[in-house]
């Protein structure tokens, strides 16, 4: 079967929008994996070869850079990523579920295929650099750099905020698109927008896994996800009997 889909694969769509609305994986329909549902524009599609797209995972998915927003979150529940239980979040809030999106990205053929569903939504965008914040959103911000052919850079802390070292630069005017894991509040994404803001260069979208933000952040920038999920979130000072009654686990972005 892996012999089969790889002589079969499908380049990958090119639709090459004029504006980019927020939107999530659950608007895409999911497109037959044909060559004839998936044309491939070389005017527009600077990706890489699309037989790396369309390859078969051990456990049964095919690379198809079209992707549903169940589709997507399935690969989490598959992949033990979406967890269960009483969470701390990045953002301080507490939460009965929690994406532990390492989980899901240790696998690199997971990897390559939610980049790809990304790309898809982003390559239109031509973008010259992609940065992600550490640690979490790393794994799948150089995969779609990779994807795009662009270079990748990060910003990391630095007693207790993000910077931009290791000798990176940002020129002015440089299109950038920005690439995380999940987002709530959004602070790690919003701190890095200031700084490419500050360094001169134009985040041209923001590209991330999961959106639980709810609507609640707003980048500034045309915001695209995988996965949107409205899952509750709780202050600390203000939590359900349930929450209350059993330990807090903070594991980790």
């Amino acid at each position: 079967p892996q012999a089969a889909a790889l002589a079969h694969a499908a380049p990958s769509v090119t639709a090459a929008a004029k504006s980019l609305p927020r939107t999530s994986g659950r608007t895409l329909p999911l497109q037959a994996t044909t060559p004839a549902a998936c044309p491939r524009d070389p005017k527009t599609d600077f990706s890489r070869p699309a037989t790396r797209f369309f390859l078969v995972s051990p456990w049964g998915w095919c690379h198809n850079n079209c992707m549903t927003n169940e589709e997507a979150l399935d690969i989490f529940r598959q992949t033990g990523a979406l967890l269960e239980g009483h969470f701390i979040l990045r953002s301080g809030l507490h939460s009965r579920q929690y994406f532990q999106c390492a989980l899901a990205l240790q696998e690199m053929p997971i990897v390559e295929k939610l980049a790809a569903a990304l790309v898809e939504k982003l390559r239109h965008l031509q973008v010259r650099t992609v940065i992600a914040p550490a640690m979490g959103g790393l794994v799948i911000a150089q995969e779609v750099a990779r994807q795009l052919g662009c270079r990748f850079i990060f910003v990391e802390k630095e007693a207790g905020r993000l910077v931009l070292r290791r000798g990176f630069r940002i020129t002015p005017g440089e299109k950038i698109l920005l690439i995380e894991d999940v987002i709530t509040r959004g602070g790690r994404v919003q701190e890095t927008l200031d700084i490419v803001k500050k360094k001169g260069g134009s985040v041209q979208a923001l590209g991330v896994l999961v959106d639980r933000s709810q609507g609640r952040f707003q980048p500034g920038v045309p915001l695209v996800s995988l996965i949107e999920m409205e899952m509750e979130v709780f202050d600390p000072k203000n939590l359900p009997e349930d929450l209350k009654n059993s330990p807090a686990l903070k594991p980790g972005s």
